[in-house]
């Protein structure tokens, strides 16, 4: 393991704010608001605030004031932020960050997740966090493709490790071809939590998250003391079995779930076609970031800081990540969290009773709370709220 310190070279910033001065504009189509996309007036002041007003060196030195590493588990590149707890008896806590976003996402909640004391919090209660960023996510890249075919050839035996399902570390086909799955990154963070010693812990996630934690939880499950997430158990894939009233409440969800703006489908079918906009033009990055926040938050609106969402689009553009953090759809691995009871689970952000009812068919509950925001990026939004779930939930189950 290595420590890692970001550090964006200046050409790449004035690079940043050349494209978005040359920006060629597209028209306003008729139909106004957000109903043909993000809209022009809106996108042109956030685009002229990233150039002119937005402080990546501020935000950078937030993101290396937390100690951060890089490793390599199976051929890939994995960086994670690692702040260990000042207090005794701490319990390590792997926090994975959602799509469309980073680790950035955590910023808000590591002081007072580690170090509760210095944030009047009770210390008896403190966390050693982990949090890397997913594969294909900003400094976490894909490795550039083969210039050759490569050789096709079996994979080899599984290696030893820790409670770990089996999942090559090393393969002669480059680790850029292989598919990711939410399964694979359980199976590597179960392993880098072991390089880091830690026999038990905790685990966390958001979105994209939220779907790899119940899997560490079943991959990992002899020392996984409890996976919790924010919302997603409980949704239903059959209404035909709800009642009517039941069935209204959820009505805004199934369209949702059902394709939204029908960017999920996209994705998964071409995702190589918007990565091209991804790579040249800073602006194309944060119309589909933007789009996305107000379709998951209602965003703009007053819960989400815009520095903390330009900080996210940065990451993407400084390190050409847009198209890669796209496989989560393009492999296959977007879609619900799996239920499991091997391990307790508790839910932040889950929604009403009705969601609780159906998700404690497949998983043990112990928790189910945390309903101050409605935000989907929790921790960006509203970080005290999900500092006290996570507080209450892990000391249930430590």
């Amino acid at each position: 393991m290595k420590p890692f310190r970001i550090d964006i070279p200046q050409s790449d910033l004035d690079d940043l704010r050349q494209r978005l001065a040359r920006t060629r504009w597209a028209r306003q189509l008729p139909g106004g608001g957000w109903s043909r996309g993000v809209p022009l007036d809106y996108l042109k002041e956030l685009a002229g605030y990233w150039a002119d007003g937005f402080d990546w060196r501020a935000q950078e030195a937030k993101l290396n004031a937390f100690p951060q590493f890089a490793t390599e588990i199976g051929g890939q590149t994995i960086h994670f932020l690692h702040v260990r707890s000042p207090e005794p008896g701490a319990l390590p806590l792997i926090m994975t960050h959602s799509w469309p976003n980073s680790v950035a996402e955590f910023m808000n909640v590591i002081g007072p997740l580690t170090d509760p004391r210095a944030h009047g919090l009770d210390p008896s209660i403190a966390f050693h966090v982990v949090a890397p960023s997913l594969p294909g996510f900003a400094f976490s890249p894909f490795p550039p493709p083969p210039t050759s075919e490569p050789a096709t050839s079996p994979e080899p035996a599984t290696p030893p490790g820790p409670a770990i399902s089996p999942e090559p570390t090393a393969s002669p086909e480059p680790v850029a071809e292989r598919a990711w799955s939410v399964e694979r990154v359980a199976r590597t963070w179960a392993e880098l939590m072991a390089r880091l010693g830690y026999e038990r812990y905790g685990a966390h996630g958001n979105d994209a998250g939220a779907l790899v934690t119940p899997r560490l939880a079943v991959a990992d499950s002899g020392r996984v003391v409890g996976s919790h997430i924010t919302a997603g158990l409980g949704i239903p894939t059959d209404f035909s079995e709800l009642t009517e009233q039941e069935a209204a409440e959820l009505a805004p969800l199934a369209q949702l779930m059902a394709g939204g703006s029908g960017y999920g489908p996209y994705l998964a079918n071409r995702p190589q076609t918007l990565a091209y906009g991804f790579s040249d033009s800073p602006v194309a990055q944060l119309a589909y970031l933007v789009e996305r926040f107000h379709e998951f938050d209602g965003w703009p609106g007053e819960e989400l800081d815009r520095d903390l969402v330009l900080t996210n689009a940065s990451l993407y553009w400084l390190t050409d990540t847009g198209g890669s953090s796209s496989w989560t759809y393009y492999d296959g691995a977007a879609g619900l969290p799996i239920d499991q009871k091997l391990v307790p689970t508790g839910v932040s952000h889950g929604g009403s009773a009705l969601f609780r009812r159906i998700a404690e068919r497949g998983n043990d509950i112990v928790h189910w709370g945390g309903n101050e925001s409605s935000s989907h990026m929790v921790a960006m939004a509203s970080p005290e709220s999900l500092v006290g779930d996570l507080r209450l939930f892990f000391s249930m189950v430590r």
